[in-house]
């Protein structure tokens, strides 16, 4: 399954701080999901092919990295395994995420709505435990301000949590990249424009 929507950074989106795992027992079956942080579908299809397990019965996965997503049943009937696993992530708020559940057959058969509850509940209760952080969408300004301006403007976009990306020096001032939380962009705007006196008029970086 692939496809792909509207910029999943916005609307409070979370991503893991650290790769997280969670086992149990379902009927006999053991499932273990272990979820990962990423950045790219090449780094989420590295993760699966790290923590897959070659004797086990399955290993199902989804990931969501913006507006790419992907799930794969592994073999288990189509809908039952990959699909929750995707629905869950998305459920949770969660992007850049890779999660993969391993399972292990114990000899009885769960059914097509209990292996949905056994991949999605042991995808949910992994990421639901797990430490994770808020996405912050950032935007890039780029302005020039003159050498009497340069340490305040430092001081007050800092403190704004907006990070000089770059910056280059020439007769007059310096040449600065900010990156600013998008959330803070117009107050980034002003604040800059207040300081300057007017002189500096930031612009948006595509």
């Amino acid at each position: 399954m692939s496809g792909s929507r509207a910029d999943s950074q916005a609307g409070g989106r979370v991503m893991l701080e650290a790769p997280a795992r969670l086992e149990k027992e379902v009927r006999k079956s053991v499932f273990l999901a272990q979820a990962a942080p990423v950045a790219t579908p090449a780094e989420a299809l590295d993760f699966v092919r790290a923590v897959s397990v070659a004797d086990a019965t399955h290993n199902c996965w989804a990931y969501r990295i913006g507006q790419d997503y992907r799930s794969d049943d592994a073999g288990e009937p189509g809908g039952t395994a990959g699909r929750p696993i995707l629905q869950v992530i998305d459920g949770q708020g969660f992007d850049r995420t890779v999660v993969v559940v391993t399972r292990w057959f114990g000899g009885i058969k769960l059914g097509a709505g209990g292996l949905v509850r056994a991949y999605g509940g042991t995808a949910a209760e992994c990421l639901r435990l797990a430490p994770r952080t808020p996405i912050v969408t950032l935007v890039r300004l780029a302005f020039h301000c003159g050498f009497a301006d340069l340490a305040l403007l430092r001081a007050r976009l800092g403190a704004m949590d907006a990070v000089v990306e770059e910056e280059a020096f020439d007769a007059t001032g310096a040449d600065l990249v900010v990156a600013v939380p998008e959330a803070r962009m117009d107050e980034a705007v002003a604040r800059i424009g207040d300081l300057t006196r007017g002189q500096s008029v930031p612009r948006v970086l595509d």
